[in-house]
């Protein structure tokens, strides 16, 4: 079940979307189909991924780590160490350069945590594309760092404020302007769902994670027991997972945040919790945080990439078949995998990707020696600072806060008393 069947995994999947939105998906598909049987487009995207991402990124033996917990030793994909910070990417440059290819000049995108604007805005930089970026409300105010970079990109970010100010709303932004403008205009779906063909493409150009996993052990003799990636929509675990789903083994298991909490509104479990149920929502069908009326719940998670009410149609489709096995991880536990990896490995994880680090935590003790854990770093948790900080060590960021405004009241004084000066 590596591809989708007429565009479903099993019964999810589909392209539940408005007539005028058919064409647009129609030719995508015809064009990613015919972009990835032609040698100089995937000649171009190797080169692109080896000289400007940076890949293959390294495989790390997690020594320290592996000797504290015992069990089963722990190997990190370092995907933080990708240009731009995370595994977002991989799809971005694909998308951009396949949207190039079919003339559009226009890209446009949804963005939660930031990264998948990060690098759709680098993306379309580097390949000189018009981009704008919706995001929402709520997770521009918190991820501030990441919309600073989508900006010195040269793109727009475009703030969502209607619905709950978050990744869901910036999504249907996004499509209703791609209904408006599809002529001119390509819509870079940052994760593995919306409706067909978006779930094989994003997983296509996502499966350089799990191919480099795999020649990466095969040529240092690592034999894989289990492969742990966080999960919100999707798009790094199920590259990661990619090359594996049609074996038995080895473990496949996707981390989905817990928040604060198991009751509604208190987290974004759509597979693990209770309160999930099958739909159709924008554009694809799938297993949504919905209520009796199909209205979408809130969510929660510390972790901007995965407060998402939905998942991809392939990994419900996994999930509900056992490939995947689904767990979940608190913020808390997030945030002590965050402090666990980087005091004994020096890296520093995600707050999204975290969430992967807590599970594979738990499981490595459980685990032979025999068989290795790896363990996505799906991206670096630079960006994170602003919420990290605030846990971490509250009083100094407080007081670094604070002489912040205090400088920039005085650059502002000294801008007015210049201006006056100039006036005179």
């Amino acid at each position: 079940m590596t591809e989708s069947d007429k565009g479903f995994f099993g019964e999810y999947g589909g392209k539940y979307v408005a007539e005028v939105l058919r064409s647009a998906l129609d030719e995508l598909e015809v064009s990613f189909k015919e972009a990835m049987n032609d040698e100089s487009f995937l000649k171009e995207l190797n080169e692109i991924q080896r000289d400007y991402i940076g890949r293959e990124t390294p495989l790390l033996y997690a020594k320290t780590a592996t000797e504290i917990l015992g069990g089963a030793p722990i190997y990190i994909k370092l995907e933080g160490l990708a240009n731009t910070g995370a595994h977002k990417i991989n799809n971005a440059i694909g998308q951009c350069l396949l949207a190039k290819r079919m003339g559009k000049t226009r890209i446009i995108a949804e963005t939660g945590a930031g990264q998948h604007g990060v690098a759709t805005a680098a993306a379309c930089a580097k390949l000189g594309l018009d981009c704008t970026v919706y995001m929402g409300e709520v997770d521009v105010r918190r991820q501030q760092p990441n919309v600073a970079a989508m900006e010195m990109y040269g793109a727009k970010v475009q703030a969502v404020t209607s619905g709950s100010r978050t990744l869901k709303d910036a999504v249907n932004e996004a499509m209703r302007d791609w209904a408006a403008n599809f002529g001119n205009t390509h819509y870079v779906l940052g994760s593995a769902l919306g409706p067909a063909p978006f779930p094989d493409i994003v997983r296509t150009f996502q499966s350089v994670i799990g191919n480099e996993v795999k020649r990466q052990c095969a040529e240092r003799n690592i034999e894989i027991g289990a492969m742990i990636a966080c999960v919100g929509g999707g798009s790094n675990s199920i590259g990661f997972f990619a090359p594996f789903i049609d074996q038995k083994e080895p473990r496949l298991i996707g981390v989905e945040a817990g928040g604060i909490g198991p009751n509604v509104g208190e987290n974004a479990s759509r597979m693990t919790g209770n309160a999930s149920r099958e739909g159709i929502v924008q554009g694809y069908k799938s297993r949504f945080l919905l209520d009796n009326d199909g209205q979408s719940l809130p969510t929660r998670s510390i972790s901007a990439g995965l407060d998402y009410m939905g998942i991809g149609p392939q990994l419900a489709e996994l999930g509900k078949t056992g490939r995947v096995e689904f767990l979940s991880a608190l913020d808390s536990e997030a945030l002590e995998a965050v402090k666990f990896f980087a005091k004994n490995e020096g890296v520093l994880f995600a707050l999204e990707s975290a969430h992967a680090g807590a599970a594979a935590i738990k499981l490595a003790p459980k685990m032979p020696k025999d068989k290795a854990i790896i363990v996505n770093m799906s991206g670096r948790g630079d960006k994170d600072i602003f919420i990290t900080c605030p846990v971490f060590r509250p009083d100094e960021w407080k007081i670094f806060l604070e002489s912040e405004l205090e400088r920039l009241a005085e650059q502002k004084d000294i801008h007015n008393a210049k201006l006056m000066e100039k006036s005179k």
